[in-house]
């Protein structure tokens, strides 16, 4: 099949498929894993059978098929995404995962004679969005299929595979951690490439010699944190310090981050193009490109320039021209006729698969990216630039992970073509190159489950299987598989607990009584004491605060605690009339804080803290006007007349207090059942008393295990039937039956399938034009990139407008029904706030506006604004299926909405 030789990791894999395993294959990027995918595909064509092979992604999608029709033929090949439907009757399909998910929720005919399914990133079931859509189709897939799981490489590629072999039966593992191409690090501080290991001798996990960081950039890291000179260095003389002044000044220029060009310049000298640099940002990774244009780079010659142009002009050709200069055509053509290019979400798909088209030829030679483009799409580079290890998470700027450091520098590296990659970090203020090495040396890429039930989901499995069997097969997922067996040393823990507490009962047995009652009486005794005691602290903290409050200038009083413990006379008591929070000596947290001189001559403010009981005045004096707290001379006067009044003062007059404890009828109850208990006598008591303490620790902590325990097993299980009850009250099913309601429900996929069939089933779409009805649609898919609550959105107005207040105020019914249902306590389940932001967008595209006018208006990229409205295309499409065909005018308008929305940049598709 192939002109060059396979890897061992390649051969096992596609040696387990002959034998009819399913196989698990956890590999680096670039190791070529996708040969055993491709591998399954010769198989099923070979047997006479059908291979889906699925994808997270669209643009990967493209790829693939690309790829395999370049491979089997245009007859052989088919391309399912939900923009695109090519040969759709092939004997081999790339699809998106949610396309396979719901062919096997309606039952398709499609899949009548697959034999092979292939999961492409499949550690996507990570992803918190839509990860879930993996572990359905794992779980849902006839047994007669098997499965073909393709991952990075993962710390837990085990555990995953165990779980596979569970729910697929016999599954071989496969994993491979080494590099195909060598990686080398570095760190670029101004002109110098400096290598992060003092000896590379493990380049991606073939070797096992540890790697100490490079002495050098340790040495660069001190010099950027020194100071200019040492404080205590101050009596050395002047021109030393200048001297020193001096070495630091010309060590520090050596220290700074280049500039972009600067950056491709240097990578273009050392041969180390074509290179990736990733930018946390989409207007970073643009003005990286505007700033290299204007440095008047060039990286490629004539022949190439000429090249580039005639393949651009083939790619858009079906572009409108008049969108062309919308779009920024030609300040993104003359980047790349100069061989640097930016890559984000928020271009036009086609320009996206242009710039990578060209960097696989070689043609573009600077991307500028944002980390999206590490996630599978085949674009392979000679380096991969790093400018900063921070990025932002959507709640805060965060350090990039272990993980993500692999998956973005493993792009570094073209098999076949390069005989070493390179990763090259740029310096920045404060770097420590310890933490790098950490983050290049760790392999940690845990795999974790992020699968929950949805409502659509719950009315399909009920359709098919039934209450009961459904919530067996929810149990299989690998999220409950996950947290089963973060249960299994909590289960060994407690089954040990068990055992010591049989010998502490015995330990504590006693021959007079049953000694473990007696032991608890003792307990409620201590309890009730302590509590007491607890409460008795905190009141006499208020009261002390409240006595606090009560001082006048030129009372005597007794500090009883602190530093500052005898006798004091109060200056100020920090509480004026009228007193506010500003007063300089109240603290809102700490209450009054008298000013007081004491017998010692000391002027201090003393804090709630010194004073646990009240405090009450002991004598009066009274305070010179001429009194000076900052003159030791008033000072020692005021003092020696204090010290003269302390010899007749009694302290202590104030502090007789009758415990709460003597009062009380509950303590005075346990203490005659203990004198009267038979245990109360044994001469052992205090030794049993021991153990039975012992064993009450023991027991506090046994429970609390298997509270965990019981919150960690079956939580999936709970979820989904909460999910059920909240549908069976809203008449989506009865029992095992799914109504006709739920049937709706079922066709509907998305994070607000609820909101939407409510809105079909109450008509609130009904009598809307297409353009309207794309408006209502818009708010159940789109979601800010950033919330603003500053602005309202712009709203068509009319009818629209009211069916999007409408569907508002349905969701906030549903919000209160899921708060009821306890379903807020489950993560990431439930209907979130539709968000209306993208309504007036695509109202204005529906009513045939012009790019330049809808871009404008809605101040958003194009290409955010072709994959919302292919979303929205997608949901209508699901919309004018599921809702009824009788009297409804809403099938037939959400297809014309399709027609009204398919057009110009948002019908042009590379493929078909």
């Amino acid at each position: 099949m192939y002109d060059f030789g396979l890897d061992p990791f390649q051969i096992e894999a596609c040696q387990a498929l002959e034998a009819g395993k399913g196989v698990l294959v956890a590999a680096p990027t670039g190791s070529g894993k996708t040969i055993v995918g491709e591998f399954a595909v010769h198989l099923a064509l070979q047997q006479g059978r059908k291979c889906f092979y699925t994808t997270p992604i669209k643009a990967l999608s493209n790829q693939k098929y690309t790829d395999l029709v370049k491979r089997y033929g245009h007859d052989k090949v088919g391309l399912l995404t939900g923009d695109n439907s090519v040969n759709g009757d092939a004997p081999v399909i790339v699809m998106t995962t949610e396309v396979l998910r719901n062919m096997l929720y309606a039952g398709s005919q499609a899949l009548s004679g697959l034999g092979y399914v292939v999961m492409d990133e499949v550690h996507y079931l990570s992803d918190r969005f839509r990860g879930a859509v993996w572990e359905e189709v794992i779980i849902h897939l006839p047994e007669s299929v098997t499965l073909v799981s393709l991952s990075a490489t993962v710390s837990n590629a085990e555990e995953f595979g165990d779980w596979l072999d569970t729910v697929r039966g016999d599954t071989e593992v496969i994993v491979s951690e080494s590099r195909p191409v060598p990686l080398w690090q570095h760190v670029l501080a101004g002109r110098r490439m400096y290598d992060l290991f003092e000896e590379e001798t493990d380049h991606g996990g073939r070797g096992s010699s540890r790697r100490e960081v490079n002495p050098d950039l340790l040495r660069l890291a001190r010099t950027e944190n020194s100071r200019t000179y040492n404080p205590r260095e101050r009596r050395r003389g002047k021109m030393v310090r200048e001297a020193d002044r001096e070495r630091e000044r010309r060590a520090r220029s050596r220290i700074w981050t280049p500039g972009r060009p600067e950056v491709i310049d240097r990578l273009d000298a050392e041969g180390l193009l074509p290179a990736i640099t990733f930018i946390f940002s989409r207007a970073g990774c643009e003005a990286a490109v505007q700033q290299c244009l204007h440095a008047g780079l060039r990286l490629n010659d004539e022949e190439a320039r000429l090249r580039v142009r005639e393949i651009v002009e083939e790619r858009t050709a079906a572009i409108p021209t008049e969108d062309l200069h919308v779009l920024g055509y030609y300040e993104w053509l003359e980047g790349l006729e100069r061989g640097i290019a930016a890559h984000h979400a928020g271009m036009l798909p086609t320009f996206k698969e242009v710039v990578e088209e060209l960097f696989v030829r070689g043609l573009v030679k600077a991307v500028f990216a944002t980390e999206t483009l590490a996630l599978g799409i085949n674009m392979p580079a000679r380096s991969v630039v790093l400018e900063k290890l921070v990025k932002w998470n959507g709640e805060q700027h965060a350090d990039i992970t272990p993980g993500e450091y692999t998956q973005l520098t493993g792009r570094a590296g073209r098999r076949g073509i390069d005989v070493e990659g390179h990763a090259v970090v740029l310096w920045q203020r404060g770097m420590d190159p310890g933490h790098l090495a950490g983050l290049a040396g760790t392999r940690t890429y845990p795999l974790r489950s992020s699968f929950k039930p949805s409502y659509n989901m719950a009315v399909n499995l009920v359709d098919q299987f039934g209450r009961h069997r459904s919530r067996e097969l929810l149990e299989t997922s690998f999220a409950q598989f996950q947290a089963d067996r973060s249960v299994v040393g909590i289960s060994r823990q407690v089954q040990k607990n068990e055992e010591g507490l049989s010998g502490y009962k015995e330990g504590m047995t006693c021959h007079l009584g049953d000694f473990e009652e007696y032991a608890r009486l003792r307990r409620e005794l201590k309890d009730r004491e302590t509590d007491l005691a607890r409460q008795g602290a905190a009141q006499r903290r208020a009261q002390a605060a409240a006595s606090l409050e009560r001082l006048k200038p030129g009372d005597v009083i007794h500090v009883p605690t602190g530093k500052f413990a005898g006798l004091a006379l109060v200056l100020d008591p920090g509480v004026p009339a009228g007193r506010t929070d500003r007063h300089r000596g109240f603290d809102h947290h700490d209450g009054p804080r008298p000013l007081v001189l004491t017998a010692e001559r000391q002027v201090k403010r003393l804090a709630s803290i010194d004073f646990p009981v009240p405090v009450e005045p002991l004598e009066r004096m009274r305070i010179p006007r001429s009194f000076n707290p900052k003159s030791p001379q008033s000072r020692r006067d005021l003092a020696s007349a204090l010290r003269s009044k302390a010899g007749h003062l009694d302290p202590e007059r104030h502090r007789k207090q009758r415990s709460a404890a003597a009062d009380d009828r509950q303590i005075a109850r346990l203490r005659t059942e203990i004198r009267a208990h038979p245990c109360h006598g044994c001469d052992e008591r205090e030794d049993h008393a021991r153990w039975a303490e012992r064993y009450h620790r023991l027991q506090r902590d046994t429970k609390q295990l298997e509270r965990r325990i019981e919150g960690r097993t079956n939580t999936i299980a709970r979820t989904f039937d909460r999910i059920v009850a909240l549908l069976t009250e809203l008449d989506y099913l009865r029992d095992d039956e799914v109504t006709d309601n739920g049937k709706r429900l079922a066709r509907l996929y998305g994070e607000l399938d609820l909101l939407a069939s409510e809105c079909l089933r109450e008509g609130v779409w009904e009598g809307l034009s297409p353009a309207e009805l794309a408006a209502c649609v818009s708010a159940l898919v789109y979601e800010a990139r950033q919330s603003d609550d500053a602005m309202a959105p712009k709203l068509p107005t009319g009818r629209s407008k009211a069916a999007l207040g409408e569907m508002v105020r349905i969701w906030g019914r549903l919000d209160a029904l899921e708060e009821e249902f306890r379903l807020h306590q489950a993560e990431g389940v439930g209907q979130r706030e539709p968000d209306l932001g993208f309504a007036w967008a695509v109202y204005q595209w529906a009513s045939d506006k012009g790019l330049d006018e809808v871009l404008r208006e809605a101040e958003m990229p194009a290409g955010d604004f072709v994959r919302w409205c292919k979303q929205v295309i997608d949901v209508l499409g699901q919309i004018a299926a599921a809702a009824p065909r009788e009297g409804s005018t809403v099938p037939k308008n959400a297809r014309k909405a399709v027609d009204a929305l398919l057009r110009g940049v948002v019908a042009y598709s590379s493929v078909g």
